[in-house]
């Protein structure tokens, strides 16, 4: 098919600023579509014009009655950075696309401060969550963060300061490759700018003050919960026999405070989970813990398996926390596994540990006990307390 539409980036020096190839694209399209920033850029002439509405599905659905005729749409720097071409690609074959790229904001960013764009965090908060955040906050890192307003600054701010990284240097970046161009400089503690442009772009170096680690394992003190956790170690194993991949998606069956699906997310920023929980306050514990960790996009449903595991969609491994001794829990999660998916279940009771070996002599896969020793005090010495030892059983589902 005709490369119909194209998508050309402006940046914030309007159509001068255009390669002469993306010009040739807006000169020729019959249908014009963007924000009302960038249609104002283009001089009034009397082909048709649209405007993002919103919600933006609505917007996608009208262009795609165009396919076939010349539309063009205008979109911020790099289109394919957070960008409205992602959106658009996800629906429309490449072969049907030109995409034109102007410099992202995060390019303009590192040639302003001298930063490698390789070697440091990129994040998006318009129309996103701000605790997405959290997930990249370490010790000395160097992030760049595409604002949605002028309260967005304010909000990195106070956001640093409650996770005690008030000492943090702030860079926020107005109107990048224009005429009205500014930096302006700070600490998070002292950040008090209010005469801030919507269009920006924040600059975080993060102080060296310690934080979660992104590896398995994180230290049990850092989720609230009731008691219904995953101890560190046996955490740190079981996320290890899961073995997350990018993009995989993760059922947590009887989520307890949600932190297998919580560290599973936290792994890489394309993996998904859906925490499946029946106790009312527990479900408010997996979306605290999920917002404190930087992941508030877990998907967390209310409910019993294995009636609540209806019409989800697909996983690619699944992990049994709780709700091993439930009639048909086993069953339906081995059903609705994919072929090759991983499914791991940990038991503590006799009678939990007792279905792991039905299911392991019926299905195969592997049987471990993890036994954990702490040492404590005991007087003036210490003594080994020994944890409930957990039974695993892990098992990929052969290809069909």
């Amino acid at each position: 098919m005709n490369k119909w539409l194209s998508i050309v980036g402006i940046g914030d020096d309007g159509l001068e600023g255009v390669a002469p190839v993306g010009r040739s694209l807006i000169d020729q399209a019959e249908i014009l579509i963007g924000g009302d920033r960038h249609l104002a850029m283009l001089p009034n002439d009397s082909r048709l014009r649209i405007c993002w509405s919103s919600p933006i599905e609505d917007s996608v659905q009208k262009l795609l009655t165009y396919r076939g005729q010349s539309v063009c749409v205008l979109a911020s720097g790099d289109p394919m950075c957070y960008g409205i071409g992602v959106t658009l690609t996800r629906r429309i074959a490449i072969d049907e696309i030109t995409i034109i790229p102007a410099p992202s904001a995060f390019s303009l960013a590192c040639s302003r401060l001298g930063w490698s764009l390789s070697e440091i965090e990129t994040l998006s908060l318009c129309g996103r969550d701000p605790a997405l955040l959290n997930s990249v906050l370490y010790p000395n890192a160097k992030i760049l963060v595409l604002s949605a307003d002028r309260k967005t600054p304010a909000t990195v701010a106070q956001m640093l300061c409650d996770r005690g990284l008030s000492d943090s240097l702030m860079v926020v970046l107005e109107h990048l490759g224009g005429t009205k161009e500014r930096i302006i400089s700070g600490t998070a503690s002292s950040w008090n700018q209010t005469d801030i442009a919507d269009l920006n772009t924040i600059a975080i170096t993060c102080s060296s003050t310690s934080l979660p680690s992104r590896s398995p394992g994180i230290p049990d003190s850092i989720y609230a919960h009731d008691g219904q956790l995953t101890k560190r170690e046996v955490r740190a194993v079981t996320l290890s026999t899961l073995a997350p991949q990018p993009g995989e998606l993760l059922w947590d069956v009887g989520a307890g405070c949600g932190s297998i699906a919580i560290e599973w997310m936290r792994s890489d920023r394309r993996c998904r989970a859906i925490a499946i929980e029946s106790n009312t306050e527990r479900l408010k514990l997996i979306a605290q813990n999920a917002n404190t960790l930087g992941v508030p996009n877990l998907k967390i449903v209310a409910g019993k398996a294995p009636i609540a595991l209806q019409d989800l969609p697909q996983p690619d491994a699944i992990f049994i926390g709780g709700g091993l001794t439930v009639p048909d829990v086993v069953e339906t999660c081995w059903r609705s596994l994919r072929s090759g998916g991983r499914l791991v279940a940990n038991a503590v009771t006799v009678e939990t540990e007792a279905q792991l070996f039905h299911w392991q002599n019926k299905l195969g896969g592997e049987l471990t006990r993890i036994a954990v020793q702490r040492a404590e005090p005991l007087g003036k010495f210490l003594s080994w307390k020994a944890m409930a030892p957990i039974t695993q059983w892990s098992v990929i589902k052969t290809v069909e």
